[in-house]
C-alpha cells in the first residue's frame, strides 16, 4: 500500500428522507476531502436510511435501489469530481422481490464500482429469517485499488476474528468497517483494536450517530486502528471527521513509541493443522436472554 490518509465520515441520516440524506453526505464527503487531504472517507452503515428501517421489507426495497443505482450515482460523480475514494454503505435490492441487502460499496477516485460487500452475518434482530429485514450476502472479496487492498465488513462482523482473519489472508491492509454499534464503548473499542492487531491490518471504524427509526441513539465515537491496536484517530459522540495518515510499513515495532522490534506474524504463525472444528456449527454453552431463530 502506498502512504495516504484515511477519513471518517460520522454522522447521522435525514429520517425518512433518502435524498435529503445523500445531499448531506455530499457535503460531508467534499468538506472531508477539503479539510483533511483524505483519499479514502468512509460513511457509518446504512447511512442513506439508517439501520432500523421503520417499514416493512417490501417497503425499504422500495425505498432503496439496487447498485449501481440511484443511490451511488451522486456518490459516484462526487469521488470522481474529488479524485477521493469512498466506502459508501446502504441498503439495497437484491434481484428478487422482497430482497433487501446490508451493502458497503466500495468506490474508486475514478468513480468506479470497484467492490460491494453484502453484510454476511446480519445482526439477529436484522436477519430476515429471524423477523428482519436483510438478506445475508455469500461472498467476501479484499479488493485492489492504487491506495492498497481494501477489504469490508460491517458492524456486528467485527465480533467475528473469521471475517478479518479471510480479509487479511486475501492481502487486505485496510479493513473498513461500517457501523450503528448500539453495545458498549468498550465492546467497539475492544473488537476493532483486536481485529487490526489479530490480523497486523489498519481497521478504519466508521460509527453512524444520532436516531434512527427503530427508537435507536447511536453513540459514535468512529476511530482509526493500526497494525499494533493503537487508535490513530477517535471521535467523539457527535457529527465530526477523523482522519488519520497510514503508514505502509507499520508493523517494525511491538508498540508505539518503542524501538523494539517486532519479530513475529500472526499469519505466517498460525498452526493451520489445528483449525479444522472451525467449521463446525455450535453454540455457546451460556444462554442469551433469546436466542432469535435463523429460520
Amino acid at each position: 500500500m502506498k502512504k495516504f490518509i484515511v477519513a471518517g465520515v460520522q454522522i447521522a441520516p435525514v429520517l425518512n428522507d433518502v435524498q435529503a440524506t445523500i445531499d448531506k453526505c455530499l457535503t460531508w464527503l467534499e468538506r472531508a476531502v477539503k479539510e483533511t487531504g483524505a483519499e479514502l472517507v468512509v460513511f457509518p452503515e446504512t447511512i442513506t436510511t439508517g439501520f432500523t428501517p421503520g417499514v416493512s421489507v417490501e417497503e425499504l426495497y422500495e425505498k432503496v435501489d439496487q447498485i449501481p443505482g440511484e443511490l451511488t450515482q451522486a456518490v459516484q460523480n462526487a469521488a470522481k469530481g474529488l479524485r477521493v475514494h469512498v466506502i459508501w454503505p446502504t441498503y439495497s435490492r437484491g434481484a428478487e422481490k422482497g430482497e433487501v441487502f446490508n451493502s458497503a460499496v466500495l468506490i474508486d477516485d475514478q468513480g468506479k464500482i470497484v467492490g460491494v460487500y453484502h453484510k454476511t452475518h446480519p445482526f439477529p434482530s436484522e436477519r430476515l429469517g429471524g423477523g428482519g429485514w436483510t438478506t445475508p450476502g455469500t461472498e467476501i472479496e479484499a479488493y485492489k485499488t492504487r491506495l492498497g487492498k481494501i477489504g469490508m465488513m460491517i458492524c456486528y462482523e467485527g465480533d467475528f476474528p473469521e471475517i478479518s482473519r479471510i480479509l487479511a489472508i486475501q492481502g487486505a491492509e485496510i479493513i473498513v468497517r461500517p457501523s450503528a454499534l448500539l453495545r458498549s464503548f468498550d465492546i467497539w473499542d475492544v473488537t476493532n483494536r483486536a481485529r487490526a492487531y489479530d490480523n497486523h491490518v489498519y481497521i478504519v471504524g466508521v460509527n453512524i450517530v444520532g436516531p434512527d427509526l427503530g427508537g435507536n441513539y447511536y453513540f459514535g465515537h468512529s476511530m482509526i486502528v493500526d497494525p499494533i491496536a493503537q487508535r490513530l484517530a477517535q471521535a467523539r459522540g457527535t457529527e465530526e471527521i477523523i482522519f488519520a495518515e497510514l503508514d505502509p510499513d507499520p508493523i517494525k515495532y511491538v508498540s508505539w513509541g518503542t524501538k523494539s522490534p517486532m519479530i513475529f506474524d500472526h499469519l505466517e504463525d498460525r498452526n493451520v493443522a489445528l483449525y479444522g472444528d472451525l467449521l463446525k456449527e455450535a453454540k455457546s454453552p451460556f444462554e442469551p436472554f433469546k436466542r432469535i431463530p435463523y429460520k
